[in-house]
């Protein structure tokens, strides 16, 4: 008996000595309240705001409204495998999201997860999704420019690295066209592209990825997708995680380029968990804070200056709007945070002005400082040629007869002009294709040419001269500017060229 309480004794002692187990503090709360992918919970006393909850069962939540008695949780995983009276556990983490190198070429959801079946994604680290934008100290000017390959909007509406340019038209008027060409055109690069879907159809965003594959666009694009079918509180996290993801590229002194498609259903996607989680509702029933929404997000866009790294984040935003209507509530609001805008117009869609950019109400608030010296020569002249043809041509529809010399040939320079910045979608050109097309058009060395033949002429002078002359490409390409030799060089290779024109 005395041996068997001997072991008992040691066992004991045994048990204390061994015994380190670190002691931590969870806070637990229960849902007394779910439905609809939002769950009413009582008692997580320390939880903060945006922090990650855990429901069990691989289900997250994220905290978003913290009342005294009561924390209102978005469900982040599947609505229905939450209960009443179940279990909540705070995990002390704020939401964040994986970044790294490894991103880059996979379709990824907003927290990270693989969607490509690709395997996992191993990244070296994560990011909050949310970040105070940086100060105004920490930024210089915009004077670098971002290429998009599209005739239309580098000559005219230049986009500059670091700046946020809205495209905004209605539905199926090319927002999306003029993003991916823009992506496509940073092949080769070193501009970083990261494609962030919100709201859309799966079938959509399948079809991006495959062109953006078969145009090897891949090898410098992130995709992050949170499709039409995915719940609301994704949509929301999307445009801030893929700014997360570019933020770690120019936190490294790289640029990147990330296209948000689109913020209106980013907007629908806040509304319906404001409405849900019963915050007073404003005008068209957007929460009071909805312009902070955009506001915090597209204000992270940003060059930075050289003691911070030198890297930039250029923001591509596409708002849709309904029945051509820029004065609606999140249009404005985006309007004005944006440094400029391209609108698309469904008049000039459909008679065949593709992209279709409405010149007269398109600006970009950067402005010559981010075009190269090569386009800022050429396309001087072309945004006013347009506009007076746009107003001449409501007069000349009722005949060109009674018209004096002056105005009809006003009317041909703008005819001109408008046939050669039609273009086709996934064909962006490159700078020195671009200036060569626009200088003929300045120079009046394309005036003979008939309307109709000008997309050939155009096709058929560049193959020449990448032939006959690429001195004269690599010229443009390495100094970005067109010398008075080059110029002389052009004009003799466009002379040449045009009795070979087969049409």
């Amino acid at each position: 008996m005395a041996t068997r309480g001997q072991d008992i004794v040691s066992l004991i002692k045994r048990q204390i000595e061994e015994f380190g187990g670190d002691l931590t503090l969870v806070d637990v709360g229960t849902v007394v309240q779910v439905g609809d992918g939002v769950a009413s919970i009582q008692g997580l006393q320390g939880v903060r705001s945006n922090e990650l909850l855990d429901f069990g069962n691989d289900v997250l939540g994220l905290a978003l409204n913290l009342e005294s008695d009561i924390v209102g949780a978005a469900i982040l995983g599947d609505p229905n495998a939450v209960k009443e009276g179940q279990r909540v556990q705070s995990t002390g983490r704020i939401i964040e999201v994986p970044v790294g190198d490894a991103l880059i070429g996979r379709v990824v959801d907003p927290l990270g997860r693989p969607l490509d079946g690709n395997g996992a994604v191993e990244t070296s680290g994560t990011r909050s999704v949310e970040k105070v934008a940086p100060n105004v100290v920490a930024r210089q000017s915009v004077d670098q420019p971002v290429q998009t390959g599209i005739k239309a909007v580098d000559s005219m509406i230049p986009i500059g690295r670091g700046q946020r340019e809205l495209i905004i038209g209605d539905r199926s008027t090319g927002k999306t066209a003029i993003a991916l060409d823009t992506i496509i055109n940073q092949k080769g690069g070193d501009l970083i592209c990261i494609y962030v879907a919100i709201g859309q159809k799966q079938g959509k965003v399948a079809q991006v990825v495959g062109s953006l594959e078969a145009a090897g666009a891949m090898e410098h694009t992130i995709v992050v997708t949170a499709g039409a079918s995915d719940s609301a509180p994704l949509q929301y996290i999307a445009p801030y995680a893929g700014c997360a993801m570019a933020e770690e590229f120019m936190d490294q002194g790289k640029d990147v380029l990330i296209v948000y498609d689109d913020l209106t259903k980013h907007a629908w996607a806040y509304r319906q968990m404001s409405l849900l989680l019963r915050r007073p509702a404003g005008r068209e029933a957007y929460p009071g804070d909805i312009f902070y929404l955009h506001s915090r997000l597209l204000e992270r866009s940003a060059r930075l200056d050289e003691a911070n790294g030198g890297g930039s984040i250029t923001a591509l935003p596409i708002i849709e709007t309904q029945a051509g209507d820029v004065s609606a509530y999140i249009p404005t609001n985006v309007i004005s945070i944006t440094d400029g805008q391209i609108y698309l117009e469904p008049e000039l869609f459909n008679s065949g002005i593709r992209p279709a950019v409405n010149v007269g109400l398109s600006v970009s608030r950067v402005g010559g400082a981010a075009q190269t010296r090569a386009i800022r020569k050429v396309a001087g002249q072309l945004r006013l040629a347009l506009a007076q043809y746009r107003e001449l041509a409501t007069f000349a529809q009722f005949g060109t007869a009674d018209l004096d010399a002056a105005t009809r040939a006003q009317l041909a320079r703008g005819q001109l002009a408008t046939e050669v910045l039609k273009q086709a979608q996934y064909v962006p050109l490159s700078l020195a294709n671009e200036v060569v097309v626009l200088f003929a058009v300045n120079e009046g060395l394309m005036e003979d040419v008939e309307i109709e033949k000008v997309g050939a002429f155009e096709e058929q002078l560049l193959r020449y001269v990448a032939g006959n002359h690429p001195d004269i490409l690599t010229a443009i390409d390495d100094s970005k500017d067109i010398s008075d030799e080059v110029s002389a060089n052009l004009t003799k290779a466009i002379n040449d060229f045009k009795p070979t024109f087969t049409g």
